[in-house]
């Protein structure tokens, strides 16, 4: 199931943005991809909202609803997060490419990455979804299941988002490596230490292909009742 992106042409007519918001949800599903390569055609603001309007329907723990988003657009701030990713992928993306440069699809998605990195003030819209409230207690002996229940309030919205984003016709990934440094995002941002920044959606008109991926078969990593134990039945 292939999609050419020219079949969605950017819009910013929220009648359009609407009817594509109607695809099947097993179609976004299946043919969402991170799509890192992206146009510097923008993106309406309109649309942009709608997205995050869609990403507000997501569950948080205890309805906490503690979400909270910073559309970027001003290419000096992106500038300025674009140095953190250069540093972090100086170090990430160098180990990918020692570990596993050799394999094809390894390598292509390197390439991607390294293309984002080096295009990302061109990138029109980040949205960089945060945290309110710092539940984490980063000082205090806490549980994993902490941290786990404490960015289970982020993801499913950015989920949302992602999904969202698809329908429409929008290229966007999940990326993190701009945040390694919590403190300096947060001083770009303008964030209060009671807001963490979690992850960046860039947002654009892609190039390229939507489409299916590759992925495990799913009766490779079902396992009945216990762990190793193979699933049964249908």
């Amino acid at each position: 199931m292939e999609h050419d992106a020219t079949d969605l042409a950017p819009t910013d007519d929220l009648d359009e943005i609407e009817r594509r918001l109607r695809m099947p949800l097993s179609e976004a599903m299946l043919t969402q991809r991170a799509v890192r390569r992206v146009r510097p055609d923008p993106v309406a603001p309109a649309v942009v909202r709608r997205l995050i309007e869609l990403a507000l329907e997501a569950p948080t723990g205890s309805n906490g609803q503690n979400w909270e988003f910073v559309v970027v657009t001003d290419r000096a701030t992106k500038a300025r997060l674009q140095a953190q990713y250069r540093r972090a992928w100086a170090v990430y993306g160098g180990l990918g490419e020692r570990v596993r440069g050799d394999d094809p699809q390894t390598a292509r998605i390197l390439r991607s990455v390294r293309w984002q990195v080096e295009h990302f003030t061109e990138i029109p819209v980040l949205v960089v979804a945060c945290l309110r409230g710092g539940s984490k207690l980063p000082y205090l002996p806490s549980p994993a299941v902490a941290a786990s229940s404490h960015y289970g309030s982020i993801y499913p919205s950015v989920q949302n988002l992602l999904l969202a984003a698809r329908a429409v016709g929008l290229g966007a990934s999940l990326i993190t490596l701009p945040l390694w440094s919590v403190t300096m995002a947060r001083r770009i941002l303008g964030l209060p230490l009671t807001v963490e920044p979690c992850c960046i959606v860039p947002l654009g008109w892609p190039v390229g292909r939507y489409g299916t991926k590759p992925r495990r078969p799913v009766d490779e990593v079902i396992h009945h009742e216990r762990y190793g134990t193979a699933a049964t039945g249908d």
